[in-house]
């Protein structure tokens, strides 16, 4: 009876990539329906503004500009950040150095499951179909000052991979101090734009507890079949992404797919759920996704701005009133981020799904 019920498991799925890149038959899993998968077609550009920020918030063309682009999509690319480009070669140096180890060098940092950080080859863990043809590793990056120089990023590095990897974790906790100082100066704009001043929401997040991921999408030999990563909105606050060259980055905008190009320099920043739950429903938390190509790989840098986990996310009194009702209830980062893990795969529904599960009294159990 034992050995009836082990031979009805099929065996676990495994994701390496380096093998399945050059195959044409891959499994089915990665398989996406037709009327959500890729077509050559988007490769038509989303107008998004390229915003000079060496003025910030004071200069109240960026403003507008930003503004304009939260109501609509939620997108924008950033020029003038001050992020030094040695240390931005050298993260995507690093994380090449990463990825293309052996599997079982790179499982060294799985993910567990429930968890959000750590190794994953394609959630093949989490999700039994559609799944995502790439690989990533996220960690945890605490901006308090309690913390290290770094937000504790090179300890994790050292613990999950060992001692010679100090030198990644170093760059990396550079990396997301300076993508935590360009957040809060996004969040003094974005705070200008709304009316509600300057301070607010760069407040909210001085001590955040960000998410960094790597991603890197390899080559596939059915980029028409399959997505790098599914269409979803980010449920964290802000996303500031740094493209490679390759491009794949997709948005859903005016009823179709668009692509954002690369931009040498630029980071691409989008609004997240938690942020269009910041500004009342007035910031749009846009529907994206990536797709993959047969040639190359692609990589990108993801850093996630997210509040301390216990902090309460609720809208300024500025941006509630009559004609604005209250569109999501309150709640912590803790409990969307435990939703998300648990019991629901981020998709374009995220918050309304959470604001209802909420609502029908789950939300005290978290």
């Amino acid at each position: 009876m034992v050995e009836a019920a082990h031979h009805q498991q099929p065996p676990a799925l495994v994701f390496d990539a380096a093998r399945l890149s050059s195959q044409a038959d891959i499994p089915q899993q990665f398989l996406w329906p037709a009327d959500e998968s890729p077509t050559p077609d988007a490769a038509e550009e989303l107008p998004v503004p390229l915003i000079d920020l060496s003025g910030g918030a004071a200069d109240a063309e960026v403003v507008r500009q930003v503004g304009e682009a939260c109501e609509l999509h939620g997108f924008f690319q950033v020029v003038s950040h001050g992020i030094d480009q040695a240390l931005l070669a050298e993260a995507h140096r690093c994380m090449d150095a990463f990825f293309t180890l052996p599997l079982h060098e790179k499982q060294r940092a799985q993910r567990r499951q429930g968890e959000s950080c750590g190794y994953a080859s394609s959630f093949t863990g989490r999700f039994a179909s559609k799944l995502p043809w790439k690989e990533t590793l996220s960690f945890r990056y605490h901006s308090a000052a309690a913390a290290a120089a770094d937000g504790g990023v090179a300890d994790y590095f050292v613990e999950k991979l060992g001692e010679e990897y100090r030198h990644h974790g170093e760059v990396y906790g550079r990396y997301c101090s300076e993508m935590s100082r360009l957040s809060l100066e996004i969040m003094e704009v974005l705070g200008a734009s709304l009316g509600v001043g300057r301070a607010h929401f760069r407040r909210f997040f001085e001590g955040n507890d960000s998410i960094m991921r790597l991603n890197y999408y390899p080559p596939c030999q059915r980029p028409y079949e399959t997505l790098g990563t599914g269409p979803h909105c980010d449920p964290t606050s802000l996303t500031i992404l740094h493209q490679d060259d390759v491009g794949g980055l997709q948005v859903f905008a005016a009823g179709r797919w668009l692509s954002i190009r690369p931009h040498a320099g630029a980071f691409v920043v989008n609004i997240g759920d938690t942020f269009m739950a910041l500004s009342n429903g007035r910031y749009r938390s846009c529907l994206h996704r990536a797709v993959v190509n047969s040639r190359v790989p692609r990589r990108s840098l993801a850093f996630f701005l997210c509040p301390e986990m216990d902090k309460v996310v609720r809208p300024p009194g500025e941006l509630v009133d009559a004609n604005s009702p209250r569109e999501y209830p309150d709640f912590t980062w803790r409990a969307l981020l435990d939703f998300t893990m648990r019991h629901y795969r981020a998709d374009m529904r995220t918050l309304e799904a959470f604001s209802n599960w909420i609502r029908h009294g789950h939300g005290h159990h978290l």
